[in-house]
């Protein structure tokens, strides 16, 4: 049997961290960083303070994944959405999707104190939250909660917010209302979304025995539920308009898109509406931090 290329290693590890999870994370890091960076009115950011936020987030987020890939080989192998992982595949040994995630993390780890180093934090709060984070998805949502308890992509949905308030606070220096109302966003956004994902899968979560919300309830009060939490989303991005005109006329309009497909929800709960509902959901967030990326913009010119 011909041994994989260089090239496919690195494609399987690659795939192996999950980037259409971590691009997301790293992109709100980034705009909360710039949103920090120009609340004065005149952007200010120091350069590596932006290099170690990215290096960072990035490996903080993908060394995550990596770990959780190993903790989840196994229920991994039995859903049909995950069984072509690179572990379940074989393409991947799980020691080594261990190692690789621990070997990221320690950069995560070690890049947030060098951002507290630059900024003379008499806490090092950055790699705090940093810690956190990994503490939070890893232990408590992957190793734990996961299996246990639907409160699980709740109570793990810390871990998803971390991205951008380390972004924030790596700028301001301290933990500001600001800072935490926009990763609340993020918080918010993740339970809606997960479970619109989780909805549509939900004969492998079932046959994995992992008690996502729609296996652990009927499908019409998930359905309402993943609902309700949209429209709560809505209503919190509105709420923190202060962040600028264009944030503001993204999050009405963009809100408003989410709102129709959540109302449409409502009145007629079906698993194609919910995943309507997640095809919309997922750029919606990415929409709010562009428009919070271009108010800093627009301001510094």
């Amino acid at each position: 049997m011909e041994s994989p290329s260089i090239k496919n290693k690195i494609t399987d590890y690659y795939e192996l961290t999950k980037p259409n999870v971590w691009w997301l994370l790293v992109f709100t890091a980034i705009g909360a960083m710039i949103r920090a960076g120009g609340i004065s009115g005149e952007f200010s950011i120091q350069r590596e303070i932006i290099v170690l936020v990215i290096l960072s987030v990035t490996c903080g987020t993908a060394g995550a994944e990596a770990i959780s890939n190993y903790i989840d080989r196994d229920i991994d192998a039995i859903m049909k959405r995950t069984k072509n992982r690179p572990i379940p595949s074989g393409r991947i040994k799980a020691s080594n999707s261990l190692i690789f995630g621990i070997i990221l993390s320690v950069i995560a780890i070690s890049s947030t104190y060098m951002i507290d180093s630059i900024n003379n934090s008499a806490l090092p709060i950055v790699t705090f939250l940093m810690l956190f984070g990994l503490f939070d998805y890893v232990i408590v949502y992957s190793a734990y909660l996961k299996r246990k308890n639907f409160t699980n992509i709740i109570l793990g949905g810390f871990s998803g917010a971390m991205p951008a308030l380390i972004g924030y606070t790596a700028v301001s220096k301290v933990i500001t209302i600001e800072g935490l109302l926009i990763s609340a966003l993020v918080f918010i956004w993740i339970p809606a979304h997960i479970w619109s994902l989780s909805l549509r899968f939900k004969e492998d979560y079932s046959e994995a025995d992992i008690p996502m919300l729609p296996i652990v309830v009927s499908l019409k009060t998930s359905i309402r539920l993943i609902a309700l939490s949209s429209i709560l989303l809505i209503i919190f991005s509105l709420m923190i308009y202060q962040i600028g005109i264009i944030y503001l006329i993204a999050a009405i309009i963009s809100g408003g898109i989410v709102l129709i497909a959540s109302i449409r929800l409502l009145i007629e709960p079906s698993q194609e509406k919910a995943w309507t509902l997640f095809k919309i959901s997922s750029p919606y967030l990415a929409v709010l931090f562009i428009a919070m990326i271009l108010d800093v913009i627009i301001n510094s010119l």
